[in-house]
């Protein structure tokens, strides 16, 4: 049974990474775009301003156009000026006060007063002066949350699919799948929340206990404070008052570290962190120490962790092994789906996929 389990995770993370783009600018100042081993160019004229996610590129033809490309074919959005920003999965552009979104090839218009606004993989969380409202847009919904008395803000702590609000009577919510959970009152206390997928954590100042949501639920994980908090993909990980290193998911908890680390971080499906000059990562239910070490910089993405290795160069965890990209230095690097992508400092490029390197 663990076997076939496993077998169906490695798939479905297979088939969750199959699509998309790994999108870059070549020494041409042409948009090129990593695809099934070879590299598809997009544009043959320069772009400028690209942001991309696991699925798709956004930026700016050398008119001034948005354009957006999803690994199927390339399309014009707007030839206005417009401010956008993006996700994995969404991308939201406000022209004026004008807030649309582009979702799976589709335009909504989501308001014709907008202020700020903020993208995530399955969240639009945006101001609407008309009402004096801030509104979230999630399954195909625009969904308002709040109306503010006073200044109308966006909430401070939004997670991909999560986000955690207080009202004017500052009583924090939480909205999850289109629903309020009311969290509690806390007064001028100065609260903090991780915010992850499907789940967050934060301390309670008046138990003076840690608490995780998750599905819906509050759960008093530990009687007293933690530290260093991160919530991921369905779990979080925290250090207790004694500095142990805890994974905490769906009610069940166990020690990474009892050496008090240095350091540690948490995205997606992946938790790094430092004992002593060692860089330990666990990942796909696996310790591994990956580094004897502390790098210089890293990235954290899905299931990959990225860095600058010793020499100067780029290695990277992906599948729990450690795979050595390049050791030329000072070379820019980044995540997409399940490929890491290398560019050096005379502008060509690497990408590591499936066990190979692919260079242009």
């Amino acid at each position: 049974m663990k076997l076939i389990f496993k077998c169906l995770f490695i798939f479905s993370n297979f088939l969750s990474f199959a699509q998309g783009v790994v999108p870059t600018v070549d020494f041409n100042n042409f948009l090129v775009s990593f695809e099934n081993g070879f590299f598809r160019q997009i544009e043959v004229q320069p772009v400028s301003n690209l942001k991309a996610g696991d699925e798709f590129v956004t930026y700016l033809d050398t008119r001034g156009n948005l354009r957006i490309y999803d690994g199927k074919e390339r399309k014009d959005i707007t030839l206005l000026n417009a401010e956008y920003e993006v996700s994995d999965h969404l991308m939201a552009y406000k022209i004026a006060g004008a807030l649309r979104l582009w979702d799976a090839g589709q335009i909504y218009n989501l308001t014709n007063f907008a202020m700020d606004f903020a993208v995530r993989d399955s969240l639009v969380v945006y101001q609407d002066r008309r009402y004096s409202s801030v509104n979230v847009y999630w399954n195909k919904q625009m969904i308002p949350i709040m109306t503010l008395l006073n200044e109308v803000k966006l909430p401070s702590f939004i997670g991909e699919n999560i986000l955690v609000f207080n009202d004017n009577s500052n009583t924090y919510h939480a909205f999850w799948r289109g629903k309020n959970y009311e969290i509690g009152t806390y007064n001028d206390e100065k609260m903090n929340f991780n915010i992850g997928t499907d789940i967050f954590c934060f301390n309670d100042p008046y138990s003076q206990t840690f608490v995780v949501f998750q599905d819906g639920i509050f759960t008093e994980v530990e009687s007293m404070l933690a530290q260093n908090f991160k919530s991921g993909r369905g779990f979080v990980t925290y250090q207790d008052i004694n500095g142990n290193l805890y994974y905490y998911s769906n009610n069940d908890k166990f020690q990474l570290s009892n050496f008090a680390p240095n350091f540690t971080d948490t995205k997606d499906d992946i938790t790094i962190w430092g004992e002593s000059n060692y860089l330990f990562a666990f990942v796909n239910g696996e310790k591994k120490q990956i580094a004897n070490y502390i790098p210089k910089d890293y990235k954290l993405k899905n299931n990959i962790c990225a860095f600058r290795n010793i020499m100067g160069g780029v290695s990277a965890v992906i599948n729990g092994r450690v795979e050595e990209i390049t050791n030329l230095q000072d070379a820019e690097y980044e995540i997409y789906g399940n490929k890491v992508l290398v560019k050096l400092f005379n502008k060509s490029i690497i990408v590591f996929s499936n066990g190979k390197k692919f260079t242009n």
